[in-house]
């Protein structure tokens, strides 16, 4: 499969490339992090790929327990105990909130050294490892970050399709946005195969939709800000439910669904119950409005003018707008949030 390079954010390559990592001058060592479980065997496999330069592998906690200040300020001592340099390179081996975390403490050690990321889970293959967005949580979700594109991205299909099925239902929820932005036969696929669409089909038909889509604006100062379809609720129910991050997109889907349909006549009630088929939840029942709407104040989607959320006309046609305190309220309940 060819790669998919992404405009001034590096490429995403398939399957387990040799050499390993791009060429790079004066490379002399690496930092893999990543988690226990499956991707620490992933990591092992890397490691074995990295020709002839010194390597250290360091395990951090999984999901958002590794997102944290402390988490990083362990990585940076373990950084400076292995002397690694601003020609080495830092490899986040894991979930998105590995690839998340591994980018993160990249742009800012030394100001910034070089990070591959390698996704072990369907949500990090299409979404978090792509594009260069890198972050921590402190205060609500991904509030510390920085825009730090890696210079490779590897995507294994076959690590991907052994993965446990809760693991695939959450990730396709990132998927399924893809379909919903900018690429129609995404949506097809799970519309007639549900939880057994073709990940060689979907995968980087979703990830060429981002690549496409960060390559034309970076640093999010407009198009890309429309990759937020389902986070501007979302990311208040990962927090409060709690849920885990695709679980909580699909519910913030449901909610801007349902402001779509009251803004443009979008019809809601075939992606709720496609949602819904794949096992994935359309509802937050027993979060608070007012807790959620606290979080929303302060999160990265809103500015001066208001509380920004994606909204679709039709699939593959989202539009980005402020949406009036009744409406987000509106969404909110529609998901069951009281």
């Amino acid at each position: 499969m060819d790669p998919i390079r992404i405009a001034g954010a590096g490429e995403v390559v398939f399957g387990m490339p040799s050499p390993f990592l791009p060429s790079r001058v004066g490379r002399e060592a690496v930092l893999a992090i990543t988690q226990p479980g499956p991707a620490s065997h992933v990591a092992r496999r890397v490691v074995e790929r990295l020709g002839d330069v010194r390597v250290r592998i360091t395990e951090v906690p999984d999901r958002d327990f590794g997102k944290s200040l402390d988490v990083v300020g362990r990585l940076y001592d373990e950084l400076a105990a292995f002397n690694l340099g601003r020609h080495d390179t830092i490899v986040g081996v894991g979930g998105g909130a590995v690839t998340d975390l591994a980018g993160f403490v990249a742009a800012t050690w030394l100001r910034g050294v070089e990070s591959v990321l390698v996704p072990t889970t369907l949500l990090g293959a299409v979404d978090a490892s792509i594009g260069g967005k890198t972050g921590i949580n402190r205060s609500g979700k991904n509030l510390v970050g920085s825009f730090w594109p890696p210079t490779r991205v590897v995507v294994d299909l076959d690590i991907l399709k052994a993965l446990p099925s809760p693991l695939l239902v959450e990730g396709s929820a990132e998927v399924i946005k893809a379909g919903l932005l900018a690429d129609p036969s995404i949506v097809e696929e799970y519309v007639l195969r549900g939880a057994d669409a073709d990940l060689d089909v979907v995968v980087p038909r979703a990830i060429a939709v981002k690549a496409e889509v960060v390559g034309s604006d970076l640093r999010e100062s407009g198009r890309r800000a429309t990759l937020n379809l389902g986070h501007t609720v979302g990311h208040a129910v990962e927090v409060l439910a709690p849920m885990p991050h695709g679980s909580a997109v699909s519910v913030g889907m449901t909610a801007a669904a349902v402001v779509s349909n009251a803004r443009f006549g979008f019809d809601h009630s075939w992606l709720t119950d496609l949602l819904f088929s794949m096992g994935l939840p359309v509802a937050a029942a027993g979060v608070s409005i007012d807790s959620a709407r606290e979080l929303i104040a302060r999160d990265k989607k809103r500015t001066a003018e208001g509380i920004r959320m994606v909204l679709l006309r039709t699939v593959g046609d989202p539009e980005l707008v402020y949406v009036s305190d009744s409406e987000l309220d509106m969404s909110m309940r529609a998901v069951g949030m009281t």
